[in-house]
């Protein structure tokens, strides 16, 4: 009898460590990143804010990707082993890495500059091409947005080289005209 005690507690030790990943993934994912961001609105610190903050759209999107290729990660037998590391490694403090993602890769898609190169020129196919392309995106601009705004652009095109000194854009970050 005692050895079938033994081979029955084997046995659940072999079955917690085969599905290791499906037990400890909401542990890791939800469970604790939930207490730690409810301590973190209970503090006064918003640093911890926006870490949790932070992993909670970094979470978002890991989800949006799993529920938009889910056919072909379930081809890919290590998937959960790889989400759960990647996971521990966003959601252990020690590591920071919600913060590094956010700041490294989120952050600038999110924040980088609007420009807007009404100049684009088709590449010329021959050297005897039209020399007027130039002409022809100015004048559509004027027909879209009215002379107004096209002389508006020239003035701020100006005034960039002018105090700035460069030519780097003509538009401002706040800039969204189309």
């Amino acid at each position: 009898m005692g050895s079938g005690s033994g081979s029955g507690a084997g046995n659940l030790l072999k079955l917690i460590a085969q599905n290791f990943d499906i037990l400890a993934g909401p542990v890791v994912s939800l469970a604790y990143p939930l207490y730690a961001s409810i301590r973190a609105i209970e503090t006064k610190s918003p640093i911890d804010d926006q870490q949790w903050l932070t992993y909670w759209v970094l979470y978002s999107m890991i989800t949006l990707f799993e529920l938009t290729f889910a056919k072909l990660i379930e081809w890919i037998p290590f998937w959960s082993y790889a989400k759960l590391l990647v996971t521990c490694w966003l959601v252990i403090p020690y590591f920071s890495g919600a913060a590094y993602v956010y700041e490294q890769y989120v952050r600038p898609f999110y924040t980088g500059k609007q420009t807007i190169n009404i100049w684009y020129v088709p590449r010329k196919k021959d050297v005897f091409s039209k020399p007027d392309d130039i002409l022809i995106a100015a004048e559509k601009y004027i027909q879209e947005h009215g002379p107004d705004a096209f002389q508006e652009i020239i003035h701020r095109s100006d005034r960039d080289i002018r105090y700035r000194g460069s030519s780097s854009s003509i538009f401002s970050e706040d800039d969204y005209r189309y």
